[in-house]
C-alpha cells in the first residue's frame, strides 16, 4: 500500500512537470498567435503523453525571453484535468512498471556477485532436498501476514517436487518481537535433534503477535529448555546470523517480506504457487527464472 502511494505521489510530480512544460510551450506559442481552448488542450495532452513515455522530466526547461503569465491558462488546464482524471493513474502505472524494471535489473547484477553469501552460509536453514537441482531462497519475518500465506505455497512446492531445495533467511524487520523470535529460531535450527520445520510452522500457526514468548513456547513444545534459549539468544553468534541477512537484503534492495530468490531473479511478495512452479520449471529448462522465447 505504501509503495502504491509513493508511485501515486511521484506520478503527480511528473504530471505537474508535464503541465509546466505544456504551459511554457503554450506561452511561447501565444507570443506568435492566439490559441483556442482546443489548441491548449492538445498541447497539454501531447506534453503529458510525452511524460508518460519518458517517465522523467526534461533535463532543462527552455529559456524564456519574457516572464510566463499562467493566469489565463489555469482554468483551461484545470478543465482538462477534470475531464481526464485517468491521466495520473496511467502515469503512476507506467512509472511503477519502469521502476520495477530498474529494480529487477539491479537485483540481477547483485545476485550474480553475491552467490556465496546467498547459498553457502552455514547458518541458514535448508528445507527439502539439500542436493536439489533448483534452490528457492526466502527472506521472511514471523509477523508478516504475507509470509504466513507464502508458507503454504512453499510447503506445497516441497511436497510435490522432491528435487527442490529451500533456503530460509531470517529477516526480522517488523517489530522487536520479530527480532526476538528470529533469535530463538537461530538457536532452534542449531539443534540437530529437533525439527526446525515443526518450530517454523508452529510459529506461523500461532495467533497474535509473534515474539520471544511465542518462540520460547514453540521451542519448549519440541523438548528444548526455554531458560537456556533465553540465556543464549543475545549471543554474538546469533546476532551475526541475522546481521548477515540484513546486509544481504540491503545489497539486493530488499526492504520488505516475503522476498524470494530463484536463479537470476528476485521475486517480491507472496507470488503464489503457480509462479513458483513456473520459475522452477524454467530453471530446469534454460537455467534462468525466465526463459527467452
Amino acid at each position: 500500500m505504501q509503495a502504491r502511494s509513493i508511485y501515486f505521489i511521484t506520478g503527480a510530480l511528473l504530471l505537474a512537470a508535464a503541465i509546466l512544460f505544456a504551459v511554457i510551450s503554450i506561452t511561447n506559442q501565444q507570443q506568435q498567435a492566439q490559441l483556442s481552448q482546443s489548441d491548449i488542450e492538445q498541447l497539454i495532452d501531447k506534453a503529458i503523453e510525452n511524460k508518460i513515455a519518458e517517465l522523467a522530466p526534461s533535463e532543462t526547461a527552455p529559456a524564456l525571453s519574457t516572464p510566463v503569465d499562467t493566469s489565463d491558462l489555469g482554468p483551461a488546464i484545470e478543465s482538462y484535468l477534470m475531464a481526464n482524471p485517468s491521466i495520473l493513474q496511467r502515469m503512476s502505472v507506467a512509472l511503477q512498471a519502469e521502476t520495477e524494471r530498474t529494480q529487477n535489473e539491479q537485483a540481477r547484477v547483485a545476485l550474480a556477485s553475491l552467490q556465496s553469501q546467498i547459498y553457502d552460509d552455514p547458518d541458514h536453514v535448508v528445507l527439502g532436498n539439500p542436493n536439489g537441482d533448483v534452490t528457492l531462497v526466502e527472506f521472511f519475518d514471523y509477523n508478516c501476514g504475507f509470509c504466513r500465506q507464502a508458507l503454504a505455497d512453499v510447503m506445497q512446492l516441497l511436497d510435490e517436487d522432491k528435487n527442490v531445495r529451500v533456503i530460509l533467511k531470517e529477516f526480522p524487520i517488523l517489530s522487536q518481537g520479530s527480532v526476538d523470535a528470529a533469535r530463538i529460531a537461530v538457536l532452534v535450527q542449531r539443534e540437530k535433534d529437533v525439527s526446525y520445520l515443526d518450530f517454523h510452522t508452529q510459529l506461523f500457526a500461532s495467533r497474535g503477535q509473534i515474539d520471544k514468548g511465542a518462540a520460547l513456547k514453540a521451542a519448549q513444545s519440541l523438548g528444548l529448555n526455554p531458560v537456556d534459549l533465553e540465556l543464549q539468544m543475545g549471543d554474538q553468534s546469533v546476532t551475526d546470523v541475522i546481521s548477515r541477512s540484513y546486509q544481504l537484503a540491503e545489497a539486493l534492495g530488499i526492504s520488505s517480506t516475503p522476498n524470494f530468490i530463484v536463479g537470476d531473479e528476485l521475486l517480491r511478495g507472496a507470488v503464489g504457487i503457480d509462479e513458483m512452479r513456473e520459475k522452477v520449471k524454467n530453471m530446469r529448462k534454460c537455467g534462468k527464472a525466465t526463459c527467452n522465447l
